[in-house]
Formats: C-alpha cells, sequence, structure tokens
C-alpha cells in the first residue's frame, strides 16, 4: 500500500528508495471504517490524511442542525483541517470516513521534522498545498457564477467517481443543495 504515497511523492518530488523508507516512518497506517470520525468539531486538529484506498469527507454542522459537505478526499489525496492543524487549535469541521478507508496520517510535529531531515518534502507539501487550493478557488468560482445545475453538471462532468462512489445525499450537501432538488436535477438529465 505504501508504493501509492511514494508514486504520488514521484509525481512532485525525487526520493529515493532509502529516503522514502526513512520518510516513512514519519508517518502512520490506519485502517478506517466507514462512518468513522477521524476528527469531530471542538477537537485540536493533531494530523493530516492522506488516502490510501477509501474515500473521506470533511463537513461541519451549520445553524439549522444540518450538515455541509465541504470537501472530499478520495485516494491520494489529503484532508485536514487546515487552520486548526496549522494553530493546533480546536476544529470547526469533522473529519469522517464515508468508505471503509485506508490512510496515511502524519502529526504538524512529524511533518516539520520530517520537511527538515528531507528539504525535498517541503516542495512536495508545497505542491499538494497549492493544488487544493487552486481547486478551492474554482470550487467558490463555480458555486458563484454557475447555476445550481450547472454546476452539478459540471462537478459530474469534471469528476464522474464522484458521482458513481458519494451517495447522492452528500455530493447535494457538497454541491449545496437539497437531494430532492439533486434528484429533480438527474431526473430531468435522464429524460
Amino acid at each position: 500500500m505504501l508504493h501509492i504515497f511514494k508514486k504520488h511523492i514521484d509525481k512532485f518530488a525525487q526520493v529515493s528508495t532509502d529516503e522514502f523508507d526513512a520518510i516513512q516512518k514519519f508517518l502512520t497506517i490506519k485502517n478506517v471504517a466507514k462512518k468513522e470520525n477521524l476528527l469531530e468539531e471542538g477537537q485540536i486538529c493533531k494530523h493530516h490524511y492522506f488516502v490510501l484506498d477509501g474515500l473521506l469527507r470533511k463537513f461541519f454542522i451549520n445553524e439549522k442542525g444540518i450538515e455541509q459537505t465541504t470537501e472530499f478526499a478520495i485516494e491520494t489525496w489529503w484532508m485536514t483541517d487546515n487552520i486548526a492543524y496549522e494553530h493546533k487549535t480546536p476544529s470547526a469541521f469533522y473529519i469522517q470516513a464515508v468508505e471503509k478507508s485506508r490512510i496515511l496520517y502524519i502529526t504538524q510535529d512529524n511533518q516539520e521534522k520530517l520537511v527538515k531531515a528531507f528539504p525535498v518534502m517541503e516542495r512536495y507539501f508545497r505542491f499538494i498545498y497549492q493544488r487544493a487550493y487552486a481547486a478551492a478557488q474554482m470550487r467558490v468560482k463555480y458555486l458563484f457564477s454557475l447555476s445550481k445545475e450547472a454546476f452539478y453538471l459540471q462537478s459530474v462532468e469534471r469528476y464522474p467517481e464522484f458521482a458513481q462512489r458519494i451517495p447522492q445525499y452528500l455530493l447535494a450537501s457538497f454541491l449545496g443543495f437539497t437531494p430532492e432538488y439533486l434528484s429533480e436535477i438527474r431526473k430531468k438529465r435522464l429524460s
């Protein structure tokens, strides 16, 4: 399974097999059950998660008591509450496994030690953060510039694996509308 992580690093920075053997000692592997929470609102966010296999989501509970999904992570994607992780403060989010998952995680202290010991990993994490920021920018753009239906269609076309793997009520939550509205859009599209 760790070859998945090595292959991902190699997309952004080159590390030898010996270096990778040392790098992986900074991370921990964990099996996560479906619907298991890795982080809950109010907890100090201590980990950054890398998905080896499975699917995670980040969400918060709004003032009406409704879960609002803000992010998903599939294989080779990272997830954390960045603000809480960087500042070691209580999280405003939950991170939960949507499917049975296998993850790697790293603590902030270990991440700092890792980039000091292997400066090439600073480059790796810079690329990871840049891509995550770019994806967040595009999501905000689509939320404000597209109709709800167009946003859904664009999301399904761009990320077909989401449409197939993510339960419809979670996809609706991520896109910012009700499951009933998503059902209407899907029926309209099929007819």
